[in-house]
């Protein structure tokens, strides 16, 4: 990857921009449209929100704003827990699209695979939720479909239950927690692994030894963990507010970590390395 232009491609063959730019806890309103505006502004494409954030209202006024042609602009949004299913499903669709302001969504994900309020039967829940979201890809209403936080066993029972595979599995994933077995199955069904969270939402700058290997490189801790992930083959979503770090998360294209700080990298311990566990949420 050498620019933010540059793309993974999906199993379907539809590209998507290398980087997103997230946009988890960016309140609605002028915060978010201004980051938003700010991100595509300084070269972002691909632009990350979920229905349960609150802000897709404004993320669609900012792309809008941008005044950069629709198809040039990579969105995804996110199914919530209490609309799985197949009808409400698709409600949450249609909802999502209406406060976006946009014909159809590039890529839509099932948020969490064992909403509480489901979890007696969140096999069967799951494999509604699927099914309409390949009902939506085949009606061309978004162009490409995945899960997030999913584990092999939930994406499993969409493979021996649906037509589709997921494309996508959206994933909190950072140095220090590198979800070996989530990203090994998901390779193995050519799934796109998305990085959400980074910068382990900002605990990774607590890790001293990541100082030194910025030092080195003459870059910021950010911007090697962004590097270190698209060097894993992983597609990172940083999010700021903040202007001058929403650039600086984009200048990782000229420089490569070597293979050794790869290694120690990858081996990093820390003690925050504990995720959510999606057969047990309770939300």
């Amino acid at each position: 990857m050498k620019s933010l232009s540059d793309v993974y491609v999906l199993s379907n063959n539809v590209k998507i921009p290398c980087i997103g730019f997230g946009t988890w806890q960016s309140p609605d309103g002028e915060v978010a449209i201004s980051s938003v505006e700010e991100a595509i502004r300084v070269g972002y494409r691909h632009i990350d929100t979920a229905a349960i954030y609150g802000n897709e209202e404004s993320v669609g006024i900012a792309i809008k704003n941008s005044n950069i042609p629709r198809e040039e602009i990579f969105v995804t949004s996110k199914v919530w827990n209490t609309d799985q299913g197949y009808d409400s499903t698709l409600k949450a669709f249609d909802e999502s699209l209406r406060k976006l302001g946009l014909d159809y969504l590039d890529l839509y994900l099932i948020h969490w695979p064992v909403p509480k309020i489901f979890k007696d039967n969140w096999e069967k829940i799951s494999i509604e939720t699927w099914r309409a979201f390949e009902k939506l890809y085949k009606d061309g209403k978004v162009r490409a479909i995945g899960v997030s936080n999913f584990k092999p066993h939930h994406i499993q029972n969409l493979i021996d239950n649906c037509e589709i595979v997921p494309m996508v599995n959206q994933i909190q994933l950072h140095p220090g927690l590198n979800q070996e077995e989530i990203v090994k199955y998901c390779r193995e069904n050519n799934i796109l692994i998305e990085a959400y969270s980074p910068f382990g939402t900002g605990n990774i700058f607590s890790i001293n030894d990541l100082d030194h290997i910025a030092e080195k490189y003459n870059k910021t801790v950010a911007q090697i963990c962004l590097r270190w992930s698209l060097q894993k083959g992983h597609l990172p979503l940083p999010k700021s507010v903040t202007p001058s770090r929403i650039l600086e998360n984009t200048k990782i294209f000229d420089f490569e970590i070597d293979e050794e700080d790869m290694n120690f990298i990858d081996n990093l311990n820390n003690d925050f390395k504990k995720v959510k566990d999606p057969d047990n949420i309770n939300f």
